[in-house]
């Protein structure tokens, strides 16, 4: 096939073709009014399958010779029809020649319009062949006479440089060239753009207008001299910058690869010494893990950086045992400085309650803490005792004192500037209760021979107070459990504890006479009244809490604190016992 159309068939090449249907070429007979193609060779075609044609009119070579006016032609073939055709036309210049020089008699004659089709039946007339009538000459179709020429005959449709290329001979038709690949045409092309090519976007026609400026041939080629180095300027001025670009892509990758850096493996950000003279309250939740309070830390200003801190945490061996709490620290201080300062007790800004202590010292304290006039907690306390958070067994006893004594756990509780004393006696409650809890009063007290959590906390009441190690708490206890008994002939369930005088009185004292502990009938004088106190006379500690619920077994009844203060020596008969009394009375020079 050609970009035209097909063969000889059924179907034109090309709708605009004026010799549609290929119909001059079965014996090399152009269209009228066309010249016929010099020089070219005919091929002729197989008679055996051609059959009957219906729209393009064939002409069958015979032996003969037609003249061109140019001289013999041979086409191989034999001798052409013995009639010679003669266009009588004359002679006219072929457009395909070079240069249109070479004059030659057009051997075809004009042929009429309606002709009769010609068969083929093995051989042909010699007379003259019209093509199949298309009713109308084929010209028609450009709509008149083609312009530039006298007449129709003399157009030449593929002399115009806009017209289609003339049709080849079916022999020396091309096949269509295959597509060629994206990659081929990719590689066929050539790079246009400026950046690559040197160009600035302008022609070089525009020399001789700048040139016609600028006044002269010699202006000009200063000029485009001027303009090369211009283009060049461009050039360098773009590559630098990419280069910058470039440069300052690499200076970002780096800064932050190097803070990545900085950030997994450098030091972290952190002050020098001890801190400046401004100070801030910090508090620290219970069960906060380094990281947390570093944060809390940070946020204050005290340090730098969390991780600061978190790593001076880890290099101190007792950086595990940060308590929580309220902490009054310096800002801007080391994360080395801020650890050591947390686990100094002066730091901290809370309220500690020492175990053994009564509630008439813990009121003290929290005036003082708060800065309150002396009595305010007391008073708060008296009354307020019931809406605190008191469980059920501790409330409406006989002859109390202070019903939350007892109740106002040991522990350290933080304490800030603006608390109010109800609030800190809530949390020192709250705290009993869970201690209590875990240690389970309610459900162990019977079990003990008691009637109820209210007496045995008591009774470690009164374990904290007489005991001075964790050994002494035991034995302690185990001598109050047997005192308690009814079998007890001894001291007939007489507790005979100066601790529980002293309370009653609100005095510390040793030296108590005889006469005047033997005279007071106060319910909380264990000398006069049979059994356990009222309630509790001071604040036990986990320690008295154990000791209570796991006495010893070993038969104490007797103790005495031989030096006074620190050590407690303990008998099981009273003759045992009247020999730590006199050793008693010698340190003391009675």
């Amino acid at each position: 096939m050609t970009e035209y159309g097909r063969g000889p068939g059924s179907e034109p090449w090309h709708p605009e073709d004026p010799l549609y249907g290929d119909q001059g070429w079965g014996g090399q007979q152009p269209a009228a009014g066309h010249a016929p193609y010099a020089g070219e060779h005919q091929q002729q075609y197989p008679q055996a399958q051609q059959g009957q044609y219906q729209q393009d009119q064939q002409y069958q070579y015979g032996q003969g010779q037609y003249d061109t006016g140019q001289g013999q032609y041979d086409t191989g073939q034999g001798q052409y029809a013995q009639n010679q055709y003669d266009t009588g036309q004359g002679q006219y210049q072929d457009p395909y020649q070079q240069g249109g020089q070479q004059q030659y008699q057009d051997p075809y004659q004009q042929q009429p319009q309606n002709q009769q089709q010609q068969h083929y039946d093995g051989g042909w007339d010699t007379g003259q062949h019209a093509a199949a009538p298309y009713g109308a000459d084929p010209s028609a179709t450009y709509g008149g006479d083609p312009a530039g020429y006298a007449t129709r005959q003399e157009a030449d449709y593929y002399g115009t440089p806009d017209a289609y290329p003339p049709p080849q001979p079916p022999g020396r038709r091309r096949a269509e060239p295959e597509p060629a690949t994206d990659w081929e045409a990719e590689a066929a092309q050539e790079e246009t753009h400026p950046f690559f090519t040197g160009d600035d976007g302008r022609d070089e026609d525009e020399g001789p207008d700048e040139d016609a400026r600028g006044g002269g041939d010699g202006g000009g080629r200063d000029r485009r001299g001027k303009q090369k180095t211009k283009k060049g300027g461009r050039n360098g001025l773009a590559c630098l910058v990419v280069a910058a670009v470039l440069a300052g892509g690499l200076g970002a990758v780096g800064y932050f690869g190097y803070q990545f850096w900085q950030g997994q493996f450098g030091e972290a950000p952190d002050f020098s010494g001890t801190g400046v003279s401004a100070t801030v309250e910090v508090t620290i939740p219970k069960g906060a893990g380094g990281y947390e309070i570093g944060g809390i830390l940070k946020e204050a200003g005290v340090v730098k950086s969390v991780e600061a801190f978190v790593s001076a945490q880890t290099k101190n061996p007792k950086g595990g045992t940060i308590q929580d709490g309220v902490y009054l620290l310096k800002k801007e201080q080391s994360g080395e400085s801020a650890v050591e300062a947390m686990l100094n007790p002066a730091s901290r800004n809370n309220l500690t309650i020492p175990e053994g202590t009564r509630n008439a010292t813990v009121y003290t304290s929290i005036d003082k803490k708060l800065k309150l006039k002396p009595g305010t907690t007391e008073s708060v306390a008296e009354a307020k005792a019931d809406s605190l958070g008191l469980p059920e067994w501790a409330k409406n006893h006989e002859d109390v004192k202070d019903p939350l004594e007892g109740f106002l756990f040991p522990a350290a509780y933080p304490v800030s500037q603006g608390d109010k004393p109800e609030a800190i006696l809530k949390k020192m409650v709250a705290r009993a209760n869970q201690e209590y809890e875990k240690a389970g009063l309610e459900s162990k007290a019977k079990g003990l021979g008691l009637k109820n959590p209210w007496e045995l906390l008591t009774l470690a009441s009164l374990v904290q107070v007489e005991g001075k190690t964790h050994d002494d708490f035991r034995k302690m206890s185990e001598v109050i459990y047997n005192r308690l008994k009814p079998t007890n002939t001894e001291t007939n369930q007489l507790l005979q504890f100066d601790s529980a005088f002293n309370y009653l009185k609100g005095q510390s004292k040793i030296d108590i006479s005889e006469d005047e502990i033997n005279s007071n009938q106060d319910p909380y004088n264990t000398y006069t009244q049979r059994g356990l106190t009222p309630g509790p006379i001071s604040n036990p500690g986990n320690e008295a809490l154990t000791a209570a619920l796991n006495p010893t077994d070993d038969g104490w009844l007797y103790f005495v604190a031989t030096d006074g203060m620190k050590k407690t020596e303990f008998a099981k008969t009273l003759a045992e016992h009247q020999k730590l009394v006199d050793k008693f009375n010698d340190s003391r020079g009675n």
